[in-house]
């Protein structure tokens, strides 16, 4: 069986059985102060104009950090540093990337908890200087590999980050040629069908056949507003807004087949975010709409509120079929979709629109089977 990465990256750094038995020794001994720890380290964050401003929300956040801080401080002591360890490091790299944060602060963050178990280290190991070494080589080594792993995965997500944009750039240049030159036929063809409708008198099949050609050129049409939408950089009209209104819209304007419940929990409690009223209420709909079809006609679909750290998140739940893990990594890419007669949009123009309000999007398999589309925004007071 081939060696994983976090395997070869514990070979390289020599890290083992005596390292982690090390760590589990300082663990009793470095918990009481973890708290205090986090106090110091975002104290230090704070202080530091570039490091404060990469933080999503600013101070208002920090409280919430300090617990998380204290979680990674444990898992890093306590362990067991397998590979669900590392999976757990790597979204902290990811993490890293979606708020910007240049690299070199990962360095000055990682040196702050060095100084500060070294100290401790120092004092409760002086009389005993063997297990002194022991343990801070063992730490040493435990932060090389934090720094190793969230380095590692802050690398492959930039780098697919701006294969992304390369991509997408690409894809605009084609977009806005053809979408152009695409309204001009289907213009000629909706005005005339106008026309052959009003001369086709009683002949029931010729107007069935005239409907759907025009139901056809909607679509079409629609594709086309869509492909453009993705490209257009059309200022934002912002406004202070309900949410409850605006997902409340948005499931007005979905069509529910009647086998089909839409639910709505904890939506109408939620904050007032500063948002373009149009481009939000689209951003449900495609959402609302997938999860619709997802569903295949029955079955349930939740729209689900909760705010927090002036974060507003809602979560759009179905009980369909979810998402494979293959088509997870590039859901949110243009021409990628799940649906057998799907184009690929609607996810694309979701996160374009989530990005531009400050936001993000994420897709969580639920338990027990479907789908979970995770949409967090700044609240706008």
């Amino acid at each position: 069986m081939s060696e994983t990465l976090f395997q070869e990256l514990k070979r390289y750094v020599g890290f083992g059985e005596a390292d982690e038995a090390a760590l589990k020794g300082l663990h009793p001994i470095a918990q009481p102060h973890f708290k205090s720890y986090s106090e110091i380290f975002y104290q230090r964050i704070l202080e530091h104009d570039g490091a404060r401003q990469s933080l999503v929300g600013g101070e208002s956040v920090v409280g919430h950090l300090k617990v998380t801080l204290q979680a990674w401080m444990d898992k890093l002591l306590s362990g067991p540093w397998d590979e669900d360890y590392y999976e757990l490091r790597c979204r902290i790299g990811r993490m890293h990337v979606r708020i910007a944060l240049p690299q070199h602060y990962m360095f000055g963050a990682m040196n702050v908890i060095r100084q500060l178990m070294n100290d401790l280290i120092d004092q409760r190991y002086l009389d005993d200087p063997s297990a002194l070494h022991l343990v801070r080589v063992a730490l040493g080594k435990i932060l090389d590999l934090e720094l190793a792993i969230m380095l590692h995965t802050y690398r492959e997500d930039l780098l697919t980050q701006r294969s992304r944009q390369v991509r997408l750039a690409t894809f605009g240049q084609l977009v806005g040629s053809m979408g152009h030159e695409l309204r001009n036929p289907l213009g000629v063809m909706e005005t005339s069908l106008h026309i052959l409708k009003g001369r086709l008198g009683d002949d029931e099949r010729a107007r069935k056949h005239a409907e759907r050609i025009g139901t056809q050129i909607t679509i079409a049409n629609k594709i086309v507003s869509d492909l453009l939408d993705m490209i257009r950089d059309r200022p934002l009209v912002r406004e202070q807004l309900s949410l409850a209104e605006v997902v409340e819209a948005a499931v007005q304007a979905v069509a529910v087949p009647e086998g089909l419940t839409v639910e709505l929990h904890g939506i109408a409690g939620l904050p007032p975010v500063n948002g373009d009223r149009g481009q939000l209420r689209q951003l449900f709909i495609n959402l609302l709409d997938n999860a619709v079809q997802a569903c295949a006609g029955s079955g349930r679909v939740a729209v689900v509120g909760s705010a927090s750290d002036r974060t507003v998140r809602v979560a759009v739940e179905d009980t369909g079929p979810g998402v494979d893990p293959a088509t997870r990594l590039r859901l949110f890419e243009p021409l990628v979709t799940t649906k057998e007669k799907g184009v690929g949009l609607g996810l694309a123009l979701v996160k374009r629109i989530v990005e531009r309000h400050e936001g993000s999007i994420d897709y969580e398999p639920r338990d027990g089977g479907g789908a979970r589309f995770v949409v967090r925004l700044p609240t706008g007071g």
